[in-house]
Parts: structure tokens; C-alpha cells; sequence
């Protein structure tokens, strides 16, 4: 069984967008994107340097746009559920999951990204917060030695890796003091993302969402709230609203993914984040990156090998 996830905010790279750009229909879709975002996704995917595309409200539409695209040169115009037998995303990379697994339009995934992206920078922007990656120690400790401090764990993604937030002076003393046998890396995010903090983008979401069309998924797919399988569009899209603000719980996805007899893991573009993840927390799963169009021959050779209807 193979598993298609999307990877989340600090993926993008820049250039991005460059090779996909040449494979036939992308451009006029990256264009339609840009004109209804009100962002220019050709330029932010092709030109812009790493400092430009960090900025939360051009990084996640981006970012979006670059899963959903190489989703669809993956597929290549078969149906999803012929391909995978589940999907994921981690943070933002849950709307291009939630597209790829049909709850939302490609169309209104963007639109709600555009949202959650500049509604989450202007929340951002009233604390001067943001995140740091906590590498190694128990991971039970390792939280509770955050909790102490008073930050967030974030994102805890299994493979002995938690993502602590919270305001500077927080992130400060975590530096100063490190939980037992673990290392402390400062991320350049503008924000403390997954916390109390986005409280207001919350908010936003939730006004944004009224206007979408919601179906039911046609495949699997798991949650970052809790790793569970939800199969009602509906509750889909309630758990993108507040996962805002939640933390994101990539380790219960891969448990989820160990349970449902996973062997095979693709990541579409920027991928290698998540691929990273997997092969530390899923032993002995096939995994493959998505980053160019190079890799597709390759990814559809894995999808024969590990899917009945290939």
C-alpha cells in the first residue's frame, strides 16, 4: 500500500516551480492561481530568493501550488485511488491532501491557502515568536521541559524530532537550557506557528471556509490533529480550521500509516522533508521524494510496485 503526502511550510525552496513550469497545461494553471490569489506564483516559484518565498503568506500558497501541480503530473489524468491508498499532509501540506483526495477543489484549496497564509502572518506579527527544532532526548521530557519553559510543542514528528514555539524570550532560554541529550535548532520561520498564538488566523479560516464546496474523501485520509482516518469531508475541513492552532502530531500519522500496512511513501514537491521523517519513523517503507519532473518515472515505478491496480 502506498501513502502520497504533502509536505508543510519551510519545504519551499527556491526555483521551485522552475522545471514544472515546462510540462504542458502547468503554466496557464499556475496563472489562473496567481490571478485569483492576487499572487504572482510564476515569479515567487521561479525568481524569488529563499528570504522573499520565507515570508508565510507567499511560502504556503506556494507551496500548495507545487504539492497540487506535481500531484497532477503524478496522477497524469488517473484517478487518485488507483495510485494510493491514502493520503497526508503535514500543517498547510493538509490542503493539498485534502484536494488530492477530493474534499476540496484544487481552485478552492488555493484560495483557502492564500487566507490561512496571510491571515497567520498578521498573527504572527503582534509577538515577536517563533520556532525552534528540538533534536534527540526522551520525547515524553523533551515536552515537558518545554511546557516548563512555556513553550509549544508544535509539531512533536516522530524520529526524535519536536518542533518547540513560542515568543523569542522563550525560544531564548530553550537555548540556554536544552533538554537532557538533545540539540536545539532555531528555525527561520516568522512565527510560532500550531500555538495559542494563531488564535486569531483560526478565526479567518473559519469565515474563509464557509464559502468552499466540501466532499467527502474518495480515499483515506489521515490527520494531523490526532492521526486519525477521516472519512467526512466536512470534518476535514473543521480540523484545517483549527489545526491552525493545534499541534501538528506527524508521529500519530506515521503510527496510522505503520497500522494500515504502509509500504510505500511518496512526497510530491518540495519533497524530502517528510521522506526524511519516514525513513527514520517507517523502517523497511520504500520512500521517494518529489522535487522535479525527473522524478516521476521513478515515482510511477513505485506505484506499479506497490499498488494492485497499477
Amino acid at each position: 500500500m502506498l501513502v502520497l503526502v504533502a509536505p508543510g511550510q519551510g519545504a519551499q525552496k527556491p526555483g521551485l516551480l522552475t522545471p514544472w513550469l515546462e510540462l504542458p497545461g502547468v503554466a496557464d494553471r499556475i496563472a489562473q492561481w496567481s490571478a485569483a490569489t492576487g499572487l504572482d506564483l510564476v515569479r515567487y516559484g521561479t525568481e524569488a530568493d529563499a528570504d522573499e518565498i520565507r515570508d508565510t503568506a507567499v511560502a504556503q500558497p506556494l507551496l500548495v501550488a507545487a504539492s497540487l501541480v506535481s500531484a497532477g503530473a503524478l496522477l497524469d489524468g488517473r484517478e487518485v485511488t488507483e495510485v494510493a491508498g491514502a493520503v497526508a499532509g503535514h500543517s498547510v501540506g493538509e490542503l493539498a491532501a485534502a484536494a488530492t483526495a477530493g474534499v476540496l477543489s484544487d481552485a478552492d484549496a488555493m484560495t483557502l491557502v492564500t487566507a490561512r497564509g496571510r491571515a497567520m502572518a498578521e498573527a504572527a506579527a503582534v509577538t515577536d515568536t517563533g520556532m525552534s527544532a528540538v533534536v534527540g532526548g526522551e520525547p515524553d521530557a523533551v515536552v515537558a521541559h518545554l511546557e516548563k519553559l512555556g513553550l509549544t510543542a508544535a509539531n512533536i514528528n516522530g524520529g526524535g524530532q519536536i518542533v518547540a514555539a513560542g515568543t523569542a524570550a522563550q525560544l531564548a532560554a530553550l537555548t540556554e537550557d536544552k533538554p537532557e541529550k538533545a540539540r536545539v535548532i532555531p528555525l527561520k520561520v516568522a512565527g510560532a506557528f500550531h500555538t495559542s498564538h494563531m488564535a486569531p488566523a483560526v478565526d479567518a479560516m473559519a469565515a474563509a471556509v464557509e464559502d468552499v464546496t466540501v466532499h467527502d474523501p474518495v480515499l483515506p485520509y489521515v490527520s494531523n490533529l490526532d492521526g486519525a482516518v477521516v472519512d467526512d469531508g466536512q470534518q476535514v475541513v473543521r480540523r484545517l480550521v483549527g489545526q491552525v492552532s493545534a499541534s501538528v502530531r506527524w508521529d500519530l500519522c506515521t503510527e496510522t500509516f505503520q497500522k494500515m500496512g504502509v509500504t510505500a511513501l511518496i512526497e510530491v514537491c518540495p519533497g524530502g522533508t517528510l521522506t526524511g521523517l519516514a525513513k527514520r519513523g517507517l523502517p523497511g517503507v520504500r520512500t521517494l521524494a518529489l522535487k522535479t519532473p525527473d522524478d516521476l518515472d521513478a515515482a510511477r515505478e513505485l506505484i506499479a510496485e506497490h499498488t494492485q491496480t497499477a
